[in-house]
């Protein structure tokens, strides 16, 4: 029981299961229509340019039931796999490249699965046509045969190209290359290939055409772009002759001669003619049509002209014979001819050539040794030469010339007529030359005027120069240059100069020698041409850097050329650079930078070029330098003395820097001076007195003559207005007063003036160098007549200080001008003064100045000047 009850829901799920298996519909595509990108694939096109990888479709189907479904494609055996499918997506990718021209129709069985059931469909993909095919010609070569009288317009052939590619992309036109020079035209849609309109072939003139057609597509879509494929090929066209053309005879004008010993039957000359048409020549049959009077007769075949009598028996002494040449057809038929003229002369026998005789007998060589560069019109001498021809009359008349080297020599006398004496005069004496020949060469003809066999004879002339010296040495070139590095030790070659004398021997020689204002350091070898330093020479570009001279060469004979020579010597970094002194002390104003120089003495960049930069100061951090031009400031945020006393402990603030000055030479070369700056702050006011005593701080002595020279200017002005007021007091016979003048003022208050004096004294530190003095001194009537003139209004500015007072005699008042030592101008400090009536206050006023000064003084520690 206890089995049974478990059998019965075991029973009982497979009952249900298979009832639901058997209730399972199977899954199926959608049909989108042909023009849809995703369903089963029916009916889908794809051009043949499609890129492989590229997604080209989605299969997309469902199942009833709603389980999920899978995607796949299959081929048929033998088939190519041109698509893949995403399994789960049902993204279809291109993975074969499509070639319509090879396959227009893929057929692919898609499915779809939901795991149960497969639905299995074949589909057709068409695969439409992209134009990525070029025309090609078919049956090539090309080559057409044309005979030359066919008439201009006609068809010569018919040129045929395929496209494989449908639409306008398979529609083809035809054109020629160079239509403009060519003789034949194409119709650009059959490709028939004719003669031009007014176009004559010649096969005499133009035996073979090549013509280059060119195919076109009429163009289409590829991978998006607009594209049309071409293809040219040449097409041959022989020219094929016919029968157009007379014959022409060759050799024209014929011109023959009967002798007296001449046999009956012997042959005179030959006429030679030719069919015009070279391609099939016909045979040519030669007659004498008149002129002959039974005297000559003519070779049908060959052209050759006979004489058919003795020459005694002939009555003329020239015939005239008009000779015929026919063409004759393979069938016989004469088909053109041609007339030539041909004369014939009947003369008496020319047997004696000309013949040339030395002083024993017949001889065909002369020769002659002489020296070259004769004067012109001078007769060779030497040459004993006799030319005789044996003949009498006509056939004993010749002409003499020199056979050779054109406008040296000329041959007298030119026409001979039996015998004369040959003589040769020298016509250009320049070419008669050592150096190009050694031996001139020539032949003396001899050939005769006017007889027909124009016999001749030859005699060669030899003539052996012998060399004189007639040249100059000649160097390479007009100037020669050259580099030499001015460290180079003394005996350094430094370029080698070269002359040539074509002469011979001795002459041929050539011997160097230098001279010029800058020869002096160095020497050339006599023979080598090598030029050398002395080996004394220090060669030094900063002292001087080029040098010229001249160069002689000279032959024994005292004939000689010069060339320049132009020795630039080359800079060496062999200077450092160089302060003026190794420690130096400069006084800087916060917010002005001083400057440090140093020289190198090398002569080019960048030997002598120079670079600063502080290698070493205490405290670091402080100071900058200008790395091009030396100058050294303090750093930005360095803006007054209080911050350099937070910086240092040194009160007097004189720092000490370590500056080097290196070059940019190879290899480099450096020194370092040691600076003393003094730092001060700039505490008076602006205007140009103080930047002048600013910038000389640094040169008491300079600021000391420009003051003095200041002062006794203002000394002399006070001379010239103490003298002019003098005469005029003098003539008035009294004495202004002096509250006259002053009646014309505003009233003001009586005023004194305290100045500080800076007294420069020699400091003992860097730091101490001006000591401030007060003074006030009242002034005293520059008139001398003991009236008290109330105390001149101080300058609103600063203004230079006046010159030193002059010494008084007598009982006159000495004026007293303070003066000022140092680099800062004088400040003013202003005092309301009391009425002029109280002389006791202002002098009580001055004496408690006095005690002031000297208590400051005594503070500082110095003496009172």
């Amino acid at each position: 029981m206890k089995h049974v009850r478990h059998f019965v829901p075991s029973l009982f799920l497979s009952l249900v299961h298979v009832c639901l298996v058997q209730a399972n519909y199977a899954p199926y595509f959608f049909d989108n229509g042909a023009r849809s990108t995703n369903g089963n694939m029916a009916l889908l096109s794809l051009s043949e340019d499609t890129p492989v990888g590229a997604h080209v479709y989605t299969l997309n189907g469902t199942d009833p039931e709603g389980d999920p479904v899978t995607y796949g494609l299959t081929y048929e055996a033998g088939s190519r796999r041109y698509f893949s499918v995403d399994g789960n997506l049902g993204n279809v990718t291109l993975i074969e490249e499509l070639d319509r021209e090879k396959e227009d129709e893929i057929e692919v069985i898609v499915s779809i699965s939901d795991g149960l059931s497969t639905v299995s469909e074949k589909v057709r993909i068409l695969v439409t046509d992209a134009n990525d095919e070029s025309p090609e010609f078919i049956n090539t070569p090309y080559i057409v045969q044309v005979p030359e009288n066919s008439p201009s317009g006609s068809s010569i052939f018919k040129i045929e190209a395929v496209d494989r590619d449908t639409g306008s992309g398979g529609s083809i036109t035809y054109f020629l290359q160079n239509i403009h020079a060519n003789k034949f035209a194409i119709d650009r849609h059959s490709g028939v290939l004719r003669i031009k309109s007014g176009v004559i072939l010649d096969y005499e003139k133009s035996r073979t055409h090549f013509v280059v057609v060119v195919a076109k597509d009429g163009g289409g879509k590829l991978r998006g772009d607009n594209k049309v494929f071409s293809a040219t090929t040449t097409v041959t066209i022989n020219v094929e002759d016919v029968q157009d053309t007379p014959p022409m005879f060759i050799g024209t004008p014929y011109y023959g001669y009967v002798y007296e010993d001449t046999l009956a039957g012997s042959e005179v000359l030959t006429v030679v003619a030719l069919d015009g048409d070279r391609g099939k020549p016909n045979s040519i049959h030669y007659c004498i049509v008149n002129g002959s009077e039974g005297s000559f007769e003519i070779s049908n075949a060959t052209g050759a002209i006979s004489v058919i009598k003795s020459p005694n028996l002939l009555k003329k002494e020239v015939y005239e014979l008009r000779v015929q040449a026919s063409e004759v057809s393979p069938e016989g038929d004469v088909s053109a001819y041609a007339f030539a003229m041909v004369t014939i002369r009947v003369v008496d026998l020319n047997n004696h050539p000309p013949t040339f005789y030395g002083e024993s007998g017949p001889q065909n060589r002369f020769e002659l040794t002489m020296y070259e560069h004769p004067p012109e019109g001078e007769i060779l001498r030497g040459l004993k030469i006799t030319v005789n021809d044996s003949d009498q009359g006509a056939n004993a008349k010749f002409n003499l010339r020199l056979v050779g080297p054109g406008g040296i020599f000329r041959v007298v006398p030119q026409t001979v007529l039996n015998e004369a004496q040959v003589t040769i005069i020298v016509e250009n004496s320049a070419a008669i030359d050592y150096e190009k020949f050694k031996v001139l060469t020539f032949k003396l003809l001899a050939i005769e005027v006017n007889t027909p066999e124009k016999f001749s004879s030859t005699a060669d002339v030899a003539i052996r120069l012998l060399d004189t010296n007639d040249n100059v040495p000649k160097f390479s070139s007009d100037y020669y240059i050259a580099r030499i590095p001015e460290n180079s030790p003394g005996g350094s070659n430094v370029v080698a100069v070269t002359a040539t004398d074509p002469d011979s021997g001795l002459w041929g020689e050539v011997k160097y020698s230098i001279y010029g204002t800058g020869a002096d350091l160095f020497l050339i070898h006599p023979s080598t041409g090598i030029i050398y330093t002395q080996p004394w020479a220090v060669l030094d570009a900063e002292v001087n850097s080029k040098y010229n001279f001249y160069v002689k060469a000279e032959d024994t004979d005292g004939k000689y050329s010069l060339a320049e020579v132009f020795i630039t010597v080359l800079d060496v970094n062999d200077h450092s650079p160089e302060f003026n002194e190794n420690i130096q002390e400069k006084t800087m104003i916060i917010g002005s930078p001083v400057k440090i120089e140093a020289i190198d003495q090398d002569a080019e960049e960048p030997n002598n070029i120079v670079d600063y930069s502080i290698m070493q100061a205490d405290p670091a951090n402080v100071f900058d330098i200008d790395q091009s031009t030396g100058e050294i400031k303090l750093k930005s945020y360095i803006r007054s003395l209080d911050i350099i006393h937070n910086i240092t402990k040194n009160k007097d603030c004189v720092w000490s820097l370590v500056v080097q000055a290196k070059d940019r030479g190879s290899p480099s070369f450096s020194t370092t001076a040691v600076l003393k700056i003094d730092i001060t702050e700039e505490t008076l006011h602006k205007g140009p007195m103080a930047a002048f005593l600013m910038q000389t701080k640094d040169n008491p002595m300079k600021a000391l003559g420009v003051l003095a020279g200041v002062m006794g200017i203002m000394v002399l002005i006070t001379i010239m207005i103490s003298t002019a007021m003098f005469w005029r007091n003098k003539r008035s016979n009294k004495i202004m007063p002096v509250r006259r003048i002053i009646k014309k003022r505003q009233t003001q208050q009586s005023r004194t003036v305290r100045m500080e004096w800076l007294k420069f004294k020699r400091p003992s530190n860097a730091a101490e160098k001006f000591v401030v003095e007060e003074d006030a001194k009242s002034l005293q009537n520059e008139n001398s007549n003991n009236n008290v003139q109330a105390a001149p209004v101080p300058p609103a500015a600063p203004l230079p200080p006046p010159p030193p007072a002059l010494a008084a005699s007598g009982n006159t008042a000495v004026w007293r001008v303070p003066t000022v030592s140092g680099s800062l101008t004088p400040k003013f400090i202003n005092k309301q003064l009391k009425k002029r009536g109280h002389s006791s206050a202002h002098n009580a006023l001055v004496s408690e100045l006095k005690m002031k000064f000297e208590k400051r003084n005594a503070a500082m520690g110095e003496p009172h000047i």
